[in-house]
């Protein structure tokens, strides 16, 4: 999720991708959401009666439309994953700040061929995560939902009440959970070849 600045009139943020962020709030609009892009900025235009938390959602979700057009221009089929280990340990570092306030501070991040029964998994004694890399033919969310799963980790090591506060800022948590266990059943019983040995039987990442 972009990153908010409040005290300004236009709630200034940043996409994933660093680009500045509008969200612009109008009396005239009444139930339509726009975005667009203007002078290097997205502009994301929302009813000025819209809740935070309705200005949230609809700030995400038209991001997202903005960034599967730009990629449908440029021939991409999905949002760019972070292939490379120094790639995804800018992305833990990114998701760090926006949802657990920068607290969770790994000392690795790096994809591993040899996790074949669980998605991820943390170590919080050395403070290094490891990501299957089954998760890089997954939606950039998933992936996202994995590795911050496995940054809190970093600051809680169990599956307990706490653990799972941490995990409730980030929009896609029930989604992504849903979507792997979804995979798990479905590789569980043999319904997509090799891709059994990415889940292998667990549907959650575990540290």
């Amino acid at each position: 999720m972009p990153r908010s600045t409040a005290g300004q009139p236009d709630v200034q943020m940043l996409t994933d991708d660093g680009a500045p962020v509008v969200v612009r709030r109008s009396a005239r609009r009444r139930r339509t959401v726009a975005a667009f892009w203007e002078d290097g900025n997205a502009v994301v235009a929302i009813p000025a009666s819209f809740t935070k938390s309705q200005e949230r959602e609809w700030v995400r979700r038209m991001l997202a439309k903005l960034q599967r057009q730009g990629e449908r221009r440029a021939g991409k089929p999905d949002r760019r994953r972070p292939a490379t280990d120094e790639a995804l340990a800018q992305q833990a570092a990114h998701l760090s700040r926006t949802y657990l306030g920068g607290r969770a501070v790994p000392t690795s991040v790096r994809w591993v061929t040899n996790q074949n029964s669980r998605w991820g998994s943390a170590t919080p004694a050395d403070g290094t995560i490891r990501l299957s890399n089954k998760l890089q033919a997954m939606p950039q969310w998933v992936i996202d939902y994995v590795l911050l799963h496995e940054l809190a980790h970093l600051l809680v090591a169990g599956h307990n009440a706490q653990f799972w506060r941490l995990l409730e800022a980030y929009p896609e948590t029930q989604r992504a959970k849903a979507f792997l266990e979804g995979v798990a059943f479905a590789t569980s019983r043999g319904m997509s070849g090799d891709a059994n040995q990415a889940a292998g039987t667990e549907p959650e990442p575990t540290g």
